[in-house]
């Protein structure tokens, strides 16, 4: 596996790059030299057809890397809630029906937590890289908290009104994109990745 010169993106969500170049600009500026690179504007929409986060990672980052010849970087993200055996899961965008909304799926959430005493429940991300080679790097992600009975705040998107994390006082939808962003599980999956990804330098040749 070698350390790579170029990583091309498989999202084509404008937030998440900006997020991903700046994890790297921020915690490896010096470490990191690499070119990331957005999506080719001719792939068309990748169906997320796995029945996990990594095989719904791999999926597209597979479809990038082959597209491209290149190293391709996916991830994938849900809510897992306890008491529901890790409901809404790799399904969390979904919950409610394939064009579910995301009031829908907030609602119909809340109506099966609907008084439950146990609220634990933890966001989750994988992270991917896949080689052209078909040789792969993950990782992953992880923030705990718990599910409130009713949405508070008007930030954020999916679940964040209902997801307050351990530790804080308000939920995610309450929380200023920069805060949410810097704890968000999604950082946690990037960031043990790119140091993987570090790691490489040193086993190149």
């Amino acid at each position: 596996m070698f350390y790579p010169n170029k990583i091309v993106l498989a999202t084509a969500n404008p937030h998440k790059t900006t997020e991903i170049r700046n994890i790297i600009k921020t915690y490896y500026a010096k470490d990191l030299d690499i070119d990331i690179l957005p999506r080719p504007k001719d792939v068309g929409e990748i169906p997320e057809t796995g029945d996990t986060f990594l095989a719904n990672a791999r999926i597209k980052a597979s479809r990038i890397a082959r597209a491209t010849n290149l190293p391709a970087l996916a991830d994938d993200s849900g809510l897992l809630v306890d008491v529901l055996d890790g409901l809404p899961g790799v399904n969390s965008s979904c919950y409610a029906g394939e064009h579910a909304s995301d009031r829908a799926n907030l609602e119909k959430l809340l109506s099966e937590m609907e008084g439950m005493t146990d609220r634990k429940a933890g966001f989750v991300t994988q992270a991917l890289l896949v080689f052209p080679n078909g040789d792969e790097l993950s990782a992953t992600g992880e923030i705990r908290g718990e599910i409130l009975g009713f949405p508070v705040g008007q930030n954020g998107f999916g679940y964040d009104p209902v997801f307050k994390p351990d530790g804080y006082a308000m939920t995610f939808a309450e929380m200023k994109p920069d805060l949410k962003d810097s704890i968000s599980h999604r950082k946690r999956a990037f960031i043990a990745l790119f140091n993987r990804i570090v790691g490489l330098k040193d086993t190149s040749v």
